[in-house]
């Protein structure tokens, strides 16, 4: 279910007081591909209820390039809420998801092994709100821009 970011802190609130236990993550989620699957997989055995946070276009502009994203915010979160493993699907307007954390306040928030709590920028927010952050190891050689780079070197030519 993709979930209006107006409306997912009292979402959330309903979810804590049915006793669920949350988990967030968030990302682009540009060009779906096998390392998001299993990511997403590893991330929803943390919790009773998986929150993917979408990046809109003009965050992953702002952070990426001005080339990104590929595929527009709607369909990239429609694709992430039909995964088995999601739950629910909010779309945000920032670079980081401090705000969305601020909204959500995980019990666990999800993010891919190439961080540590040091180079996290969420790391204080989640910790402010009582959360524990778990990183899961990213599949080897699966990467968005892996297979951009793989498309323009064989229709470039």
């Amino acid at each position: 279910m993709i979930i209006n970011i107006k409306d997912i802190e009292k979402f959330c609130e309903i979810l804590r007081r049915s006793g669920k236990k949350i988990a967030l993550t968030n990302g682009s989620f540009d060009l779906v591909h096998s390392g998001h699957v299993n990511y997403l997989n590893e991330a929803k055995k943390t919790a009773d209820c998986l929150i993917v946070g979408i990046n809109s276009d003009k965050s992953v502009k702002q952070y990426k390039s001005d080339k990104r994203p590929i595929v527009p915010q709607e369909q990239r979160a429609l694709l992430i809420d039909n995964l088995k493993a999601v739950d629910y699907v909010v779309i945000f307007e920032e670079t980081t998801a401090d705000n969305l954390i601020e909204k959500v306040k995980p019990d666990i928030y999800v993010k891919g092994g190439d961080y540590t709590e040091d180079t996290l920028p969420e790391t204080a927010t989640v910790k402010k709100h009582g959360g524990k952050i778990k990183f899961i190891k990213m599949t080897q050689g699966c990467s968005t821009t892996n297979i951009i780079n793989k498309i323009l070197d064989i229709y470039a030519k």
